[in-house]
């Protein structure tokens, strides 16, 4: 078995977890080009119409399907957290096809021209997001309008769809914001190739830690993503618009989920961002 990636076998390390009754983890080791230990982390939710949307989807492994059939089995939307999280769509798609297909607007373009990845098809998107419909989720349905906020950050350079499930005041996102070190993705991976990670992997670490005052993850995201796209201002907007929606829960794809006070550590970590200066 192998986590330096993505895992060949995600069944043997893979925690499947709920969050709240309506909301279910499943979270797995990654590191970003097999060097930064990220870890990677899926998230079922299910609407309170018994729908079910799953954000961001990793490995489609026999634990999860029983853990979706636990929670009534109607899949009604698969969810691309940003452009590049989408290597296990299509899986998802195969196994429930009767859910629509979610995410940022030029990402089925930027699949199709895929050739040589079999995980990755060419499935028609059912709705998509950019600048002029950033914040519609009546759009995609009125049951999905019903449970969450939508926010496309398009100032991120991976085009984020951030999600607000308002039944659990849960902000659910895949880029915007990291919680590193990612302890639970990577709690099954064995003891000696944890000793393996690098002085690369701690510095990135470190630069993507919300603990303390947070310094390096704000220098970082005030110096790089948020002006990667050369729109900061439109970062702040995005941000104080998420920041409006006072979250108690944080369900990130990368690193720890915050399970209370997610509000406070949200704005701790985009303090530059919300007053428009460092």
């Amino acid at each position: 078995m192998s986590s330096k990636l993505v895992p060949s076998k995600p069944s043997e390390v893979a925690v499947i977890r709920n969050i709240t009754p309506n909301i279910v983890t499943v979270s797995v080791p990654f590191a970003r080009v097999g060097i930064f230990r990220i870890g990677g982390r899926g998230t079922i939710i299910r609407l309170t119409s018994g729908t079910l949307a799953v954000y961001s989807p990793v490995a489609l492994t026999p634990e999860t399907q029983a853990k979706v059939t636990e929670l009534g089995g109607r899949v009604g939307y698969i969810i691309a957290g940003d452009m590049e999280h989408h290597i296990f769509l299509s899986e998802w798609v195969r196994a429930y096809p009767d859910a629509k297909l979610l995410g940022p607007k030029g990402l089925q373009e930027k699949r199709e021209k895929v050739k040589d990845d079999s995980r990755i098809g060419h499935e028609p998107f059912a709705f998509t997001w950019d600048a002029s419909n950033q914040r519609d989720a009546a759009g995609v349905s009125d049951e999905f309008a019903a449970d969450f906020e939508v926010e496309f950050v398009g100032a991120h350079p991976n085009k984020e769809v951030v999600l607000f499930y308002k039944p659990d005041r849960a902000l659910i996102q895949a880029d915007l914001l990291f919680n590193l070190p990612a302890i639970e993705q990577y709690s099954k991976v064995p003891e000696a190739e944890k000793s393996s990670y690098g002085l690369l992997n701690r510095i990135f670490v470190s630069l993507n830690s919300t603990a303390g005052e947070a310094k390096g993850l704000k220098r970082f995201l005030w110096y790089g993503l948020s002006n990667a796209a050369g729109d900061r201002a439109g970062f702040n907007e995005s941000v104080r618009r998420v920041d409006a929606w006072e979250p108690e829960i944080i369900v990130p794809c990368h690193g720890e989920t915050v399970e209370k006070n997610g509000g406070e550590l949200f704005r701790k970590v985009f303090e530059w961002h919300l007053q428009g200066h460092k």
